[in-house]
C-alpha cells in the first residue's frame, strides 16, 4: 500500500510531466517547481533537494556545452563540415548517406543541436544547387544527429547520466566507447532504412519550399526591392535633428524610416561653405566620409548624410518635417550599404518554440537586444508585408534582418528562438579565426584522448577542456556562459532530486517489480525491450534528459530484481532516449528542421516510428552480446 508521501511525490511527478508536454510553463520552471515541492512536503531535505546542482553530471554536461561552443565559435564546426559535404556530389542518395554519416560523426563528440543548426544552412545550398528538395534530406540530417549521439559517452546527456547512476552505485561506469558498438549497428540501420525504405516516405515538397528557398545576399536586396527605398538624408545647419540622438528622434516610430549608416566627415565642417568642384580645376575637393554604424545612441551631427530605407512618401513627409535635403541613393551605394564585408542581409524563421511568439518587434525590443534592423515582416499565408510595428510574430514568419555579420552569426546562437534560414554564402565560406579553430581542434582531441584512455573523470577532463577553451581565447567567459544551454542544466539538476524521491518512497521499486513481474517472467531480453520501448514513448513528448532521470532508476531496480547486470538495462534506457524520431517536438533537432524542411507532424510519424522499432531490434540483437546479462 502506499504512503502518504509516495502519493505526494508520484503526484509531483504526474503534474510535471503534464507541464512538460503541454509547455504551459518553460520547462526549467517546471524542474524548479519539482525542487521547490519536494522540499515543501518534506519528502527531501533542503539539501537533497538541492543536491542536482552540485551533481558531476551536471558540472560535466555544462562542460561539454562550453567545449562544443568553443569548437562552434571557432568556426571549426564549420569547417569539418563543409569539407565532408564537398565528397557528398549531387546525387539524392549519395547526399543523404554521406549527410548521415557526417551529422553523425560530429554529434558524436558536440551537441547534436549544434552540429545541425551548423550544417542546416549548407545542407540547403547544396540541396538547392542540386534540385532537391530540401525536405528530402533535413529528417535524414535530424535522424542523423539524434543517433550519433547514442555512440559516444559525450555525445548526448542520458548516455552521462546513466554512467553516473552506475558509478553512485558501486558499479563499473561506462567508458567513452562503450556505447560505440551499440550505436554503430543502430547508425547503420538507420542509414539502411532511409535508404531503403525511409526516403519514400520522405514527402516532396519542391514547390513550396521553392517559395521560401534559401537566397544569397544579393537575391534578397533585389526580391525585397531595397535599393528603391533608400534615400540619401542630409542633415541641414537649421535641421532639428542635429544634437539629437537616433532614439530620441523616432524616425522608425514615427515613419517607419530605418537609418541604416551614417556618413560623416572625417574633419569639422568649415564656417564657410566649400566650393563643390572636382580636384584639378582649382577648386577645393570635399573632404572624405567615414562609416559611423548607427545605434539607438548615436547623436546625429550637422552636415552627416543619413542612409535610410522606407516609402516614399515617408521620406518626403520627414524630411519637411525635420529640415533635411533628400536625395536617391547613388547607383553604387545602394548595394554597399546594405552588403560588405562588415555588414549584410538575412532570412530568420520563428520555429515553434520562440520566445518571440505572441509578441510584436517593439515589445520584444528586438533591435536593442540582437542589434539588427528588421527591414521586412513576411508570414505564412499572409498576401505581402506584414506591418513590422504592431504585427504579432507567430510561427513560420520571415524577418529580414540588416546588420553586422557578427550581430547575424551571434543570432545563430539563439537556436531556440530563431534559424536564420537565409545565411549567405560568405558567411559560410569564412571562417572567424584559423589559428582558434586549430587550438579548438587540439583541445577538444586531448580532451577525447583523455576519456579514451581514463586517466582522468570525466567531469576532471571535461572543466579543464572547457577552461582551456577560455584560456586559450577560442571563446570569451560571456561567450561561455551563452554556449550553455541553461534550461537543460537546470532541467538536470531540477529532476535529479526527483530520482532520489521516487526511490525514498518506494515508487521505483514497485515500478521495478512491476515490470519484473510481468516482462521479467519471460525473461531479461523481454524486460530489455520493454525498457527500450516505454522510454522510446516518453522520449516522443518529454526531454530525453528527463526521460532518462525517471527511468534509469527504474531499470537498474529491474535488473536487481532479476538478480542480472544492469549495464545493458540502462544503456538500453540511454539510447532509447535519443530515438526521438516520431514528432517534432521529440527534439531541438526535430524543430530546428520542421520549419526549413516544410514539414508537418504526420511526416516525423510516418518516418519515424518504423524507425524506433528498428533500433529496438538492434538493441535487443546487440546489447546482451556487449553487456552480458549473467
Amino acid at each position: 500500500m502506499m504512503t502518504f508521501e509516495a502519493w505526494y511525490t508520484l503526484t509531483i511527478l504526474i503534474i510535471a510531466v503534464i507541464l512538460f508536454i503541454t509547455e504551459w510553463l518553460r520547462v526549467d520552471i517546471v524542474a524548479l517547481g519539482v525542487v521547490v515541492a519536494l522540499m515543501l512536503g518534506g519528502t527531501l531535505s533542503t539539501a537533497e533537494a538541492l543536491s542536482g546542482f552540485s551533481n558531476s553530471a551536471v558540472l560535466t554536461i555544462a562542460a561539454l556545452f562550453i567545449v562544443g561552443g568553443g569548437v562552434m565559435q571557432t568556426g571549426l564546426a564549420g569547417m569539418i563540415g563543409r569539407r565532408v559535404l564537398r565528397v557528398a556530389g549531387t546525387g539524392e542518395l549519395r547526399l543523404m548517406v554521406v549527410l548521415m554519416i557526417a551529422v553523425a560523426l560530429m554529434s558524436s563528440f558536440m551537441s547534436d543541436t549544434g552540429t545541425v543548426a551548423v550544417l542546416l544552412p549548407a545542407v540547403i545550398i547544396l540541396a538547392r544547387s542540386a534540385k532537391i528538395a530540401p525536405s528530402r534530406l533535413l529528417i535524414p540530417l535530424a535522424y542523423g544527429s539524434l543517433l550519433g549521439g547514442a555512440t559516444t559517452l559525450i555525445g548526448t546527456p542520458p548516455n552521462i547520466i546513466v554512467s553516473d547512476l552506475l558509478r553512485e552505485n558501486g558499479l563499473t561506469p561506462f567508458s567513452f566507447f562503450s556505447y560505440t558498438p551499440v550505436g554503430l549497428v543502430l547508425l547503420i540501420l538507420g542509414i539502411g532504412y532511409m535508404v531503403v525504405a525511409g526516403r519514400r516516405l520522405l514527402p516532396d515538397r519542391r514547390v513550396k519550399v521553392e517559395t521560401q528557398a534559401f537566397k544569397t545576399p544579393e537575391e534578397l536586396i533585389n526580391l525585397y526591392r531595397l535599393p528603391d527605398n533608400l534615400f540619401r538624408l542630409r542633415v541641414r545647419r537649421t535641421s532639428d535633428l542635429v544634437g539629437q540622438t537616433l532614439a530620441a528622434s523616432e524616425l522608425r516610430q514615427q515613419y517607419g524610416v530605418t537609418v541604416l549608416d551614417i556618413l560623416r566627415r572625417e574633419e569639422p565642417r568649415p564656417v564657410l561653405q566649400l566650393v563643390r568642384g572636382k580636384q584639378g580645376n582649382g577648386q577645393r575637393p570635399l573632404p572624405a566620409r567615414v562609416s559611423v554604424p548607427p545605434t539607438p545612441d548615436t547623436v546625429i551631427e550637422l552636415d552627416d548624410i543619413l542612409i535610410v530605407q522606407g516609402e516614399t512618401d515617408a521620406i518626403t513627409q520627414m524630411a519637411a518635417k525635420w529640415n533635411l535635403g533628400v536625395q536617391p541613393a547613388s547607383d553604387g551605394e545602394d548595394a554597399s550599404v546594405l552588403l560588405n564585408e562588415e555588414v549584410g542581409v538575412a532570412e530568420v524563421l520563428i520555429p515553434p518554440r520562440s520566445n518571440l511568439i505572441g509578441k510584436t518587434l517593439v515589445e520584444s525590443r528586438f533591435g536593442t537586444t540582437y542589434k539588427l534592423t528588421v527591414l521586412g515582416l513576411t508570414g505564412p499565408g499572409a498576401k505581402g508585408k506584414l506591418d513590422i510595428k504592431s504585427t504579432p510574430l507567430r510561427f513560420g514568419d520571415i524577418l529580414l534582418v540588416q546588420g553586422s555579420w557578427r550581430n547575424i552569426a551571434e543570432l545563430k546562437k539563439q537556436r531556440r528562438d530563431f534559424v536564420v534560414i537565409g545565411q549567405p554564402e560568405e558567411m559560410l565560406s569564412s571562417v572567424p579565426s584559423r589559428g582558434k579553430a586549430m587550438i579548438a581542434l587540439v583541445i577538444l582531441l586531448a580532451m577525447i584522448g583523455t576519456l579514451v584512455g581514463e586517466w582522468l573523470p570525466i567531469a576532471t577532463t571535461s572543466l579543464m577542456a572547457a577552461l582551456l577553451m577560455v584560456l586559450t581565447g577560442c571563446l570569451t567567459m560571456d561567450d561561455a556562459y551563452r554556449a550553455i544551454d541553461w534550461k537543460s542544466i537546470v532541467l538536470v539538476a531540477g529532476m535529479l532530486p526527483m530520482s532520489t524521491a521516487l526511490q525514498r518512497v518506494g515508487l521505483v521499486d514497485m515500478a521495478a517489480q512491476g515490470l519484473v513481474s510481468s516482462l521479467g517472467q519471460i525473461g531479461p531480453l523481454a524486460l530489455l525491450a520493454g525498457l527500450f520501448l516505454l522510454t522510446s514513448l516518453f522520449t516522443q513528448v518529454l526531454s530525453n534528459t528527463a526521460t532518462t532521470v525517471v527511468l534509469a532508476p527504474v531499470a537498474l531496480a529491474a535488473a536487481t530484481g532479476l538478480d542480472v547486470r544492469p549495464h545493458a538495462f540502462l544503456m538500453a534506457v540511454a539510447v532509447a532516449a535519443s530515438m526521438a524520431f516520431v514528432t517534432p517536438v521529440a527534439s531541438p533537432v526535430n524543430t530546428l528542421v520542421m520549419g526549413a524542411g516544410n514539414y508537418r507532424f504526420v511526416d516525423f510519424m510516418k518516418v519515424g516510428i518504423p524507425l524506433v522499432f528498428i533500433t529496438l531490434l538492434g538493441v535487443v540483437l546487440v546489447l546482451p552480446l556487449v553487456f552480458p546479462f549473467y
